[in-house]
């Protein structure tokens, strides 16, 4: 008969297994695409795929960096990324402080139109957006660019956001302003502190977004070539004998690298933050 104090042990082991299977499925594209951006491309072609590499060769990234618009493409993404994570933040800041802090009319409503077009999906959208963007002569222009991926991040931004505010007791900002603070300089002082981890957490859903966003880039962009950004670049690799796939992997890896270092460096804050975030609202 097995202890008592072994049964617990015994009943997570299916769920153990699961999350390894699941983690084995989730990770291996990954693995794929990076071992492949190693392989020379006799390998890449073989009629017998290999999950290690027999040979490694960097020939396939020295490729991918000298492509024509490496350079170019690699500074319009950081731009757009950063430009619509910035200003996300700065409109969200101020909408989930009204929302969370302050009670007036139509708040609630405010807040079930914010879900509603959290839950619209984003390719819905594109034809009206491709319409007025031509009219207003906002076509083949990286600020529209912009504007497009604010609009995508900033509901779920404000969500977020709200919900964290609201896990941040209301008497610490009332002392300060007991204590000579007006209520911007409570907020900015006592507040905005402790709002960090929810800050980077959606800073990072917004630049992941932004920066693997391939469908808006690829139609709102069509003439000038230059306001490409990383995404649409990617389908470049193409020659008259078709893709070159160990130059597109070696891109995509290096297109991926930002957004894993970015993740890992505020792991710890994007889970507190997202953890606090779901607990009020």
């Amino acid at each position: 008969m097995t202890p008592p104090s072994r049964r617990p042990r015994v009943r997570r082991i299916p769920l153990n297994a699961a999350a390894v299977v699941t983690v084995v499925i989730s990770l291996f594209p990954v693995y794929w695409m990076i071992s492949t951006a190693f392989k020379p491309s006799r390998d890449i072609q073989s009629a017998e795929p290999r999950l290690v590499p027999r040979t490694w060769t960097l020939d396939h990234f020295r490729r991918a960096v000298q492509a024509d618009g490496f350079e170019l493409f690699w500074r319009n993404s950081v731009l757009v990324t950063v430009g619509a994570v910035l200003l996300s933040l700065l409109v969200a800041l101020g909408a989930a402080y009204a929302v969370a802090r302050m009670r007036w009319q139509g708040r609630r409503q405010f807040m079930l139109m914010v879900f509603i077009a959290q839950m619209a999906p984003w390719e819905s959208l594109i034809i009206p957006i491709y319409i007025i963007s031509r009219d207003t002569n906002m076509l083949d222009r990286l600020p529209t660019l912009t504007l497009v991926y604010f609009m995508i991040t900033l509901p779920f931004t404000i969500v977020v956001l709200r919900g964290f505010i609201g896990t941040i007791p209301p008497e610490l900002e009332e002392a300060a302003q007991v204590d000579g603070c007006t209520r911007t300089g409570a907020f900015r002082r006592v507040a905005l502190p402790l709002l960090m981890p929810g800050l980077m957490a959606t800073s990072l859903f917004g630049f992941i977004t932004a920066w693997n966003e391939f469908a808006y880039a690829n139609f709102l962009i069509i003439k000038e070539q230059d306001n490409r950004t990383l995404p649409v670049w990617l389908s470049s690799f193409q020659n008259t004998f078709g893709t070159d796939w160990g130059a597109t992997m070696a891109a995509s890896t290096l297109f991926a690298l930002p957004a894993l270092v970015i993740f890992l460096l505020l792991q710890r804050h994007v889970t507190s933050g997202f953890a606090a975030g779901a607990v009020k609202g």
